[in-house]
Order: C-alpha cells, then sequence, then structure tokens
C-alpha cells in the first residue's frame, strides 16, 4: 500500500541545528477539523498543542513530533516549521526582518522555492498577498546573490522548499512547510466526480461517523453514493492502522537541510510495520455503490492506486437497491448537493429516499450523512445524535451522525395515513338527511365496492365517482387519505346558479360520507382549456406555490400538487399502462415521450430498465420529474432528461431505445416557442420518428386521452399494431367509456 521509495528523494542533511532553542510547529487545516487535529498531534507526542481558527500549534525538542504529523496526521492540510515572527506593517519590514534569516541553514542556491501569503486585517500598506511574497523572496535571493553570486530559482509549481508567511493585522509569521504539497493530496486520486471531498475531510467524516482501526470484521462499511471512493478509502486507512502519509512520493523537508534523514527513515519503516501487522487481521466488509458507471470506474482506479483492491469493492447500483449485507455496520455518505435551484429539489427528495430505506433496512446501523444542504436533513426523518459543522471548501457543510433507527414496517411516519385509517364510505344505506340523495347513494355503493378492492391490491389512489349521474358532473379521486374533486364544466342547458347549487350539495355529500376534513380536501372546476391557456396554473393559485404531497402506487412514490394545476401530476387512469411499461422496460433502454411529470419513468426504472430519457417542453414538469426519480432513489447519468418539443427532438436524435412510450396531450400551443401540436393531425408523423428510434425487438406504447381520436390506417400497414385499451383501463375507470386508449406498436410480429 505504501510508496517503497519514499525516501529516495531527500536531500542529505549537510548541517544540524545547533540551538537548543525549541521548535514551534504548526499544523494548519479545515475549519471545524481543530479539535480533530489536537487530538492527534497530542497521540503523536505534541506537548500541550493549541488550537486557533485553521491551525493547532506545539512545540517540541526534535523533528520527531512533525514528522510523525506529516505521515500520520489524517485530517491536517499542512505541517509549518515557524521560522521567526515580527511586526511588519510595511511592506520593506517584511523585506528587512526576512533578510535577517539565515537562509543558507535551510536551503542551498540550486534549490526552487516559492512563497505563499495569507493576509488577514493586515495593515493598508500590506494590502496584496501576492506583493508580499514577492518582498520575502527578494530579501532571500537578494542574500543568496550577496553570499555566494548565485540566486536560487523560484518554482510557484513544483518548488523543492515552500515558505508560508501568514500576516495578522500587523504580525507576521514566517514558517517553513514541511508538508510541501498539502497533505491531502495523498497520491492516490487520478480521478474525481462533480464535487469531491478533500482526503482530509473524508476522513473526518469517516472518524467521526465511528470508523475506528480494528472494526469487527462482521460489521460493514457502505457508502450508497461513493462517487470517486474517497470516502470508502479514508475509512479503510482508518480501518487498518496505515499512515496516509506512505502512499506520497515527496514531502517538502526533503530537499531543505535541517532534514533529519535517519530518524524519518525509522518512523516510515515503523509505519509499514504497523500497517503489515493489521494486514493478516480479517477486516469488516467495504463496499461503494454509484449509480454513474463512469464514476464507478474512476473510483476503483482510485482504490487500486491506494492499494486497497483486495479491500473495497465497488459496484453500479442505484439508491432504490441499497440493502445491508450484513446486520451491523456504518452507513457513510457524502451525497449530491445539487448546484442548480433544480437539482436542490431533486436532492431534497433523494435524501427523503436516503431515510426511508435506512429506516426500513438498517436497524443495527450507525449513519454518518455529510451535506451542504443541512436545511434539508430533516427530510431523512432521523433522529440525529450529533451534528458537526465542516467546509468542504468554501461550502458550509454539516456531518450529522445517528445511532441504530430500529426497524420502521412503515417508514414514512406522519406523511401518510394507512388505507384503514383513509376516509371510509359510511356503511348505511339511506340518509334522508343528506341533500342530493342518488348522489350519496351512488357514491356510498362506489366506494363499498372500490375500498376493499383498493384494500385487496394495495391501491392507495383511485377514483371513487366519475359523473356517474349527469346532474352531479364531478370526479372524485383518493390520494392516500386526501381527497381531490374535481367539477367538469357544466352543460350549457343548466344554468349557472343550478351547476353552483349541485356542486354545494355534493361537497356537502363527500365531507359527510368519507368524514374528511376541510385540510384533506382539495376543489377545483375543470374548464375547457383554450389557445394559452394550456398547462397554465390556475387563475386563484397564480403568485402561489402549492405543497407536494407523497403517494404510493405500484411500489413506487409520487409527488402530487392538489392546488395549483387542474392536474396533480398522477394520472390515475394510467396505472395499468405504467406496471405494463414496468414489465417491458426490465433491462432495456426507455424514452418517455410528453413526460409530463415522469411518472412512467420512475415505473420503467424500477421495472429495471438500463437507462432513461425523458423528453418534456415543460421546464416544471422535468424538474418534478427529477424529483420523483429521486424520491424512489434513482438518479445519475443512467437517467437523462431533456426539455425539448418532442417531434424536433426524434428528429435529431441517433439513440436507440428498446421500449419507448408515447402519451401526447390533446392539443398544445407553447405561449413561448411558438409550437402547436394537434394529436389526431400530428399522431402520424409523431408515432414514424419514435419508431425510428425503436430497436427491432423493441415495443412501443401509445396512449391518447382524445375520446374522438383515429389511427391512421397507413400505420397499421408500416408496423405491427395491436391495440390494448382494455388491458390498460384500471377496476376503477372501468364503464367510463374510453377515458384513454392505448396501441402497442412494433417492428415485427413476437412470432417472428
Amino acid at each position: 500500500m505504501h510508496a517503497h521509495g519514499i525516501t529516495d528523494r531527500s536531500v542529505r542533511s549537510k548541517r544540524r541545528r545547533n540551538t537548543k532553542e525549541p521548535y514551534c510547529f504548526v499544523a494548519t487545516c479545515a475549519a471545524g477539523l481543530e479539535n480533530l487535529v489536537q487530538e492527534e498531534i497530542s497521540s503523536l507526542g505534541g506537548i500541550e498543542p493549541v488550537t486557533a481558527p485553521g491551525a493547532v500549534t506545539w512545540q517540541a525538542n526534535s523533528l520527531k513530533t512533525a514528522y510523525l504529523a506529516c505521515l500520520w496526521s489524517r485530517f491536517s492540510s499542512r505541517i509549518l516549521l515557524r521560522l521567526t515572527r515580527f511586526e511588519a506593517p510595511t511592506p520593506d519590514e517584511l523585506y528587512e526582518e526576512a533578510g535577517k534569516i539565515d537562509w543558507g541553514r535551510h536551503f542551498n542556491g540550486d534549490t526552487s522555492f516559492a512563497v505563499s501569503t495569507t493576509l488577514v486585517n493586515s495593515a493598508p500598506d500590506l494590502n496584496h498577498s501576492h506583493y508580499a511574497s514577492l518582498r520575502i523572496k527578494d530579501a532571500i535571493v537578494d542574500q543568496f546573490r550577496r553570499r555566494t553570486g548565485e540566486r536560487p530559482d523560484v518554482d510557484v509549481r513544483t518548488p523543492g522548499i515552500r515558505l508560508n508567511l501568514h500576516v495578522e493585522e500587523t504580525t507576521a509569521t514566517l514558517s517553513l512547510d514541511l508538508s510541501g504539497e498539502s497533505l491531502h493530496r495523498r497520491g492516490y486520486r487520478t480521478g474525481a466526480g462533480e464535487a469531491p471531498l478533500k482526503e482530509t475531510l473524508a476522513a473526518a467524516i469517516a472518524y467521526l461517523s465511528g470508523v475506528r482501526v480494528g472494526m469487527s470484521p462482521d460489521t460493514c462499511l457502505l457508502d450508497p453514493m461513493c462517487g470517486s471512493a474517497t470516502l470508502l478509502i479514508e475509512a479503510a486507512l482508518i480501518v487498518g492502522d496505515s499512515a496516509p502519509g506512505l502512499l506520497r512520493d515527496t514531502f517538502g523537508f526533503q530537499h531543505w537541510l535541517g532534514h533529519n534523514e535517519k530518524m524519518w527513515e525509522a518512523l516510515v519503516e515503523a509505519a509499514v510495520q504497523r500497517e503489515d501487522q493489521h494486514a493478516d487481521t480479517p477486516w469488516p466488509m467495504i463496499i461503494g455503490y454509484d449509480a454513474d458507471p463512469h464514476v464507478v470506474a474512476v473510483a476503483r482506479k482510485n482504490i487500486t492506486n491506494a492499494g486497497l483492491g483486495d479491500r473495497i469493492t465497488i459496484k453500479q447500483r442505484q439508491l432504490a437497491r441499497l440493502h445491508p449485507p450484513t446486520a451491523e455496520g456504518v452507513l457513510l455518505t457524502n451525497p449530491p448537493y445539487g448546484e442548480r435551484l433544480s437539482e436542490k429539489e431533486a436532492v431534497k427528495y433523494l435524501y427523503r429516499a436516503l431515510g426511508r430505506l435506512y429506516r426500513r433496512h438498517f436497524s443495527g446501523w450507525q449513519l454518518g450523512f455529510f451535506t451542504a444542504n443541512p436545511d434539508f436533513a430533516d427530510m431523512l426523518g432521523v433522529s440525529w445524535q450529533e451534528r458537526h459543522r465542516l467546509y468542504n471548501g468554501p461550502l458550509k457543510c454539516r456531518l450529522l451522525t445517528a445511532a441504530s433507527p430500529g426497524v420502521s414496517e412503515e417508514p414514512d411516519e406522519g406523511i401518510r395515513l394507512s388505507l384503514q385509517e383513509t376516509p371510509q364510505a359510511n356503511d348505511q344505506k339511506s340518509d334522508p338527511a343528506l341533500p342530493a340523495e342518488d348522489f350519496a347513494n351512488r357514491l356510498r355503493k362506489n366506494c363499498q365496492r372500490l375500498f376493499p378492492w383498493a384494500e385487496e391490491h394495495d391501491i392507495t389512489c383511485f377514483r371513487i365517482y366519475d359523473a356517474d349521474i349527469p346532474e352531479y358532473n364531478i370526479a372524485i379521486d383518493v390520494y392516500e387519505q386526501w381527497v381531490h374533486v374535481q367539477e367538469y364544466e357544466p352543460p350549457a342547458t343548466v344554468s349557472s346558479e343550478k351547476a353552483e347549487e349541485r356542486f354545494n350539495q355534493a361537497l356537502q355529500v363527500i365531507r359527510q360520507l368519507l368524514d374528511v376534513p376541510h385540510s384533506q380536501l382539495f376543489v377545483k372546476k375543470r374548464r375547457k382549456q383554450r389557445g394559452n391557456e394550456q398547462y397554465q396554473k390556475r387563475p386563484e393559485t397564480t403568485g402561489k406555490v402549492g405543497k407536494l404531497h407523497e403517494v404510493r402506487e405500484g411500489g413506487c412514490r409520487f409527488l402530487v400538487n392538489f392546488t395549483d394545476y387542474l392536474d396533480t401530476g398522477l394520472f390515475l387512469d394510467h396505472r395499468k399502462t405504467r406496471a405494463l411499461l414496468a414489465e417491458l422496460a426490465d433491462g432495456r433502454t426507455f424514452l418517455n415521450l410528453f413526460a409530463y411529470t415522469g411518472s412512467a419513468t420512475v415505473y420503467a426504472a424500477k421495472g429495471g430498465a438500463v437507462s432513461t430519457r425523458t423528453v418534456d417542453l415543460s421546464e416544471k414538469y422535468l424538474v418534478r420529474a427529477q424529483a420523483n426519480l429521486c424520491l424512489n432513489g434513482f438518479g445519475g447519468a443512467l437517467h437523462q432528461f431533456s426539455e425539448a418539443d418532442c417531434l424536433q427532438w426524434l428528429r435529431s436524435c441517433r439513440d436507440q431505445y428498446g421500449v419507448i412510450f408515447v402519451d401526447p396531450p390533446t392539443f398544445s400551443n407553447s405561449r413561448h416557442k411558438n409550437i402547436v401540436f394537434d394529436v389526431q393531425k400530428d399522431h402520424p408523423e409523431l408515432l414514424r420518428l419514435a419508431m425510428n428510434l425503436l430497436t427491432w425487438d423493441g415495443v412501443l406504447v401509445f396512449s391518447t386521452n382524445y375520446r374522438k381520436f383515429e389511427l391512421d390506417t397507413e400505420l397499421e400497414e408500416e408496423f405491427v399494431v395491436r391495440e390494448i385499451t382494455d388491458q390498460t383501463l384500471p377496476e376503477d375507470f372501468q364503464g367510463k367509456g374510453n377515458i384513454h386508449r392505448c396501441w402497442r406498436f412494433r417492428h415485427h410480429s413476437e412470432e417472428e
């Protein structure tokens, strides 16, 4: 695991420190890691280390603790040897004080060097870090030139000697950087994901989450969204008692004339022996999953570079497939942050999916959850034991830890009621006190038939009434514990006053029979949409953002909006169609055109689609579609979203898909893009273009809600077409007429 030639490049010391003054060392670190670094320094022999923001300072009579820190510190960024401290209100005083140091004791004229500077509330005359570094550099170069006639080169990329200048107000501290490159650069990482963790931060996350040396081999360390595997590699280094510095080829002190090579070699040898002692002992399982195959390949390469190929297993897997491989363990994760607003919305529901899986399946497991979105942490539904403030670069983050959650049979406490608790129909046969007795009796009979059917088939979202009596021209849907009522536009023969009276009577019946609170009853009036009104928010909701509620269907979960739009985001009449698509999509690529909120994509992913593409012209629908996918634990590079007009997109696409779902609107008129679509007129071109993308053995499912639709007969001559409307109409929509029609397209018959 270690780099065997670790001392080969070191420059042997030519001079020895001849003073008895103690060394003063500083370990710098990211904000939030100071206490961890202080503990490390104490364990390495540092006496009374003192913390300050981003730094830990200690004194010692030898270089040993500094060498040990370079070799063993998991959390420090740099190890500095303080050379001098002085007052420097101006650049000229920087030059003067730096010139007092005998630089020939530290490096030769043929050794390159660089100076880095940080300024904190510095004096007005000293307000530019680059100029401050330049003055230190001038002092050093001028001293060498005066003494030897030669000058050392400045190399800002790979210098032999790195110097660190820190100026706070007027106090300057000039130090020699013993670490060279930052200690987070262990040397194993050649590739990383979009938002990689620094190795030092990853080590802190693992340690604070409970990872320790010699963990039980009966446990497991598991990262369900492992990215480039930095978390798991750092956890493995802790478990194996491996010094992270063994993976590095060079350190800054190797070009320093004060370097004690004999001491360093002894410390390296001792670290190698400690690592070897743990190599033969049983380890816990260490497993990482990621949805992106490219990221999985990067992770495996990093693990190999770290010498841990036989210790860490990485597989491509969606979060939705997460299960514990052992009875106990530590679940570590640094899930995606979401840079854009739409991504943050999806990430929020990814957190909910993770929390649900943890509560349901991971009894006996600890959880370490690192996030740059701490406001979303409550989405997991987990009781956090500890909260640590950490930083990933400039991002303010939190590490939240939790102990065993126990087993949760129903993981969504407070999100939904069980079906038994859903408002039930009253058993009485007639109640003259109720208005609209005919409507009340019909609704009662429907509920007596449909509620037992729904419970038997674990269906929690279904229709219980759809204009069964013409005088009461409404649709009533149950979504878990919520009731959604839509009034259809009354015919011209019914006055608006009479329609309003009947509608109010119907609402009174609904409230009494279903015993539904006002807060769980949502009422809308459906009117025919014309032209640019298509898909606009309801006028009474303009400027408001409705709450999204989570509901279940077919083992999937969906976000529905009961207030903002006429449709909730889940078409209940397509329940069986979605189930069919899930069955067809197993092991195939899936394309969802006119995808709306992506419910068919969720079914396809859950059914085993190897990849999906979701296409819709509406950005807001695609945002919901991505959130729906994340809510079910799916995402990553294999699930793509395209905001585009479907016809235009089909004309330019060259990919092939094994299953295609086409469910266009009857008519749409984009307000902003001057795009008009008419399903009767445009469906021949639409379906021909879609069939061009269908694999030879693939299946295309086409559906429309246009009741007067007629399929172009030429399509039946070009392709193998079979109408499957009857098998896609759910029980709660039987006898309602063709609320939708559905066809199955193939390039050839199944018998061929």
